[in-house]
């Protein structure tokens, strides 16, 4: 368990961290918006809890009090606004996958009982569809988009206008609106097909104490820039990037897309950003190969061996052409949501990039465990927040076992289904359902889940996870998947095979080749050299060489069971040995 290093503010539901924290940072810039002229529009910290509370006020007028409201869209102001109100005094937030298509969408306006949608312009007609159509309780759909009510749809610009009216007026049904921070007020969807995802239950109390943890160990305060760019619905970005954001008086800046993140980072000198491995494993290939372009690559790794044994400050100056391919500001970097390469998070380091592992679920609200400046490891997601105590069970001979945690984070239970509640739950310990161990200092290391493991006909166990990280650093590899064959009529006569995603682009200009022979036989001999530095029964035995991307999670998490299905349904087409 990590010791507080920074004062941080006690809160006690999202509505007093509003209150605090606005009255602390009121004039200080919230939000940075780019506008269609490329002009920016600067809004205070003030002006966002006013238009807060406007619209909060302005959906009990319309009778939505203790209803549950959804919220959809891309990452935008106008959604952080309407989860901000439904959740400080109306009803209970439901953030929605922006994702999933239009019967999935629909699937979950029903089994949430939502009675009303925020949602950004291009969701209408799923949405007006599904509202016409009597599905579940949906009766009020409010555009972020519209400037004022239009055909049966209101407008999120127009009821702040109508809340400011009624403040004015003297109403003030929202503004001291109580919260009770231990009911229900969140409710998340854990990724999967609809049918079988369950529906997390989140207080303003869980998701409250994992904010003030975070804040006593990171240091980040009103003078950062935060860019947002992980989808808004999964609670990683969320808590760590938006609420996280808002708490500590920091100003936030949205990405316009993937690959425009190291000219964001430029453009709005940012400092702070929490994203996935594979989006820092993409920008470290960018950096690398700009240093090839330049002729750099080896002085470069002269001075990080140089400078191994420096602080972290120390390499940023020494490297600050580098820092400066990112922007310059760059103070931390957050990796979640999976597990990232321990080469590349040391080779980030050794740059002057101080980027931290960090490990959460939904069910936690989400942070478990993260590095910091004191605490780190490389290879390890640090020690756990504060607030929650982390232990293994039944660990074998190596120490690893099933990750169990407890503490105020924790999630009240999955909603409606006490089954899967009471076999997370136990004796008050949340099981993870990942494979971890803990070394003698507390510092967690993540193995993989613990239903992905595959079992060996010796009973060794191999983690996909682990393999995969191997792979991914194949030069022109994008990602991988490891899974198991079984090889004969014996069950047990599992061999160890992988699919790995190629860049055509990347692989023509490294290998100097172009046939899909060529290239097929250029990454089967990488893999054979991957194979000497393991123990035999760990060697892939077949590859599977393609351009389409995995099927993945909006959080670039690796849908394990969905590429093994399609593996499985394509298998006469790829039986290629090594």
């Amino acid at each position: 368990m990590s010791e507080r290093l920074y004062e941080y503010t006690k809160i006690t539901d999202l509505k007093d961290m509003l209150k605090k924290s606005g009255k602390e940072y009121a004039n200080k810039i919230a939000y940075q918006i780019k506008k269609e002229d490329n002009t920016y529009q600067n809004i205070t910290h003030k002006e966002v809890r006013e238009k807060i509370d406007a619209l909060g006020t302005a959906l009990i007028n319309m009778g939505l009090q203790g209803k549950r409201i959804a919220v959809i869209g891309e990452n935008r102001l106008e959604w952080e606004i309407a989860y901000l109100a439904i959740v400080c005094g109306v009803g209970i937030v439901v953030p929605l996958d922006k994702s999933l298509p239009a019967n999935e969408l629909q699937n979950l306006i029903e089994r949430s009982e939502v009675e009303a949608i925020f949602y950004s312009e291009i969701y209408e007609p799923i949405l007006e569809n599904a509202k016409n159509s009597g599905i579940g309780k949906l009766k009020h759909l409010i555009s972020m988009d519209l400037e004022e009510h239009k055909n049966g749809n209101y407008s999120e610009k127009e009821l702040i206008k109508v809340g400011k009216k009624l403040i004015q007026s003297g109403n003030r049904t929202f503004i001291e609106a109580p919260i009770d921070n231990q009911k229900m007020s969140i409710m998340l969807f854990t990724s999967g097909t609809t049918s079988a995802s369950k529906i997390v239950a989140l207080s303003h109390s869980n998701i409250c104490s994992n904010l003030m943890d975070i804040a006593s160990i990171l240091d980040v305060n009103c003078e950062d820039v935060f860019l947002s760019f992980l989808p808004l619905h999964h609670v990683f970005e969320c808590t760590v990037g938006f609420l996280f954001a808002l708490y500590r008086g920091a100003k936030t800046v949205f990405c316009d897309g993937m690959r425009h993140i190291p000219e964001n980072m430029k453009e709005y000198k940012v400092s702070v950003m929490a994203s996935v491995p594979a989006i820092y494993e993409r920008i470290f290939k960018q950096i690398y190969r700009q240093l090839e372009k330049q002729g750099k690559i080896e002085e470069t790794i002269q001075k990080e061996e140089q400078y191994r044994n420096s602080s972290i400050e120390k390499r940023k100056e020494v490297f600050k052409e580098i820092q400066d391919m990112l922007g310059g500001n760059v103070k931390l970097l957050i990796s979640g949501a999976a597990s990232l390469d321990a080469g590349i998070e040391e080779k980030y380091r050794l740059l002057g990039f101080n980027l931290v592992q960090g490990y959460g679920l939904t069910e936690t609200s989400p942070v478990v465990a993260i590095g910091t400046k004191k605490y780190h490891k490389v290879g390890s997601i640090g020690k756990a927040v504060p607030s929650v105590k982390a232990k293994i069970v039944n660990p074998n001979k190596e120490g690893i076992g099933e990750l169990v945690v407890q503490g105020p984070s924790v999630m009240l239970g999955y909603f409606g289904n006490k089954v899967d509640t009471n076999k997370a739950l136990v004796d008050g310990w949340f099981y993870t359902g990942d494979l971890a161990r803990i070394d003698e200092e507390g510092y967690i290391f993540i193995c993989g889940r613990k239903k992905s493991v595959i079992v060996l006909k010796n009973g060794k166990n191999i983690f996909p996870e682990e393999m995969e990280n191997l792979i991914n650093r194949i030069e022109g590899i994008e990602e991988s998947f490891v899974f198991g064959k079984q090889m004969s009529e014996d069950k047990n006569d599992i061999k160890i095979f992988a699919k790995l995603v190629y860049n055509q682009e990347i692989v023509e200009d490294s290998y100097k080749i172009k046939k899909k022979e060529e290239i097929y036989q250029a990454l089967n001999n990488k893999i054979k050299e991957i194979n000497k530095t393991m123990p035999q029964y760990k060697a892939i035995r077949g590859i599977i060489v393609t351009q389409e991307p995995l099927i993945k999670t909006t959080t670039n998490k690796i849908k394990r069971q969905n590429n093994l299905d399609k593996i499985q349904k394509e298998e006469t087409q790829w039986n290629c040995q090594i």
